[in-house]
């Protein structure tokens, strides 16, 4: 898949769309007046106010969805507090908080938020988690 970001706004949010990272958890359909995959575009930015976007896509586990304030477009939303691990079952870690990951190129990434790593290995966009451990058939056991 290309690496396509799209971006849609209500003149106070912007949220930003990145596909090719999308783990398909479906978790931003919580809040189906803004993100409704039968329709098109799918994302509606005018659906919901902008606190509650941004609640929303804090749950993205993948980072596939993202958002940043107008009036502060080059700021990150970073999260305060304790970085925290849940493993989900049978699919990805995810990781809750500020952290910088390290490739094995040796670039370091700053990720902020909710981030899935990859556990079962399928995935095409590594070490992030893009869905795969439901074709893998993976679980836990």
């Amino acid at each position: 898949m290309k690496d396509i970001t799209k971006e849609y706004t209500n003149g106070e949010i912007t949220i930003v769309w990145k596909p090719s990272i999308c783990a398909h958890s479906t978790i931003c359909t919580g809040l189906g007046d803004v993100f409704n995959p039968k329709a098109r575009p799918w994302i509606n930015a005018e659906g919901a106010t902008t606190e509650q976007i941004a609640q929303q896509i804090d749950k993205c586990p993948s980072g596939a969805l993202s958002y940043y304030y107008n009036d502060d477009k080059n700021k990150p939303v970073e999260v305060v507090g304790d970085t925290k691990v849940e493993v989900s079952p049978n699919g990805p870690l995810l990781i809750y908080g500020n952290f910088t990951i390290k490739h094995k190129d040796g670039n370091e990434e700053e990720k902020h938020k909710v981030t899935a790593l990859c556990r079962c290995g399928a995935s095409g966009n590594k070490p992030y988690c893009d869905g795969s451990h439901v074709k893998a058939s993976f679980t836990d056991e």
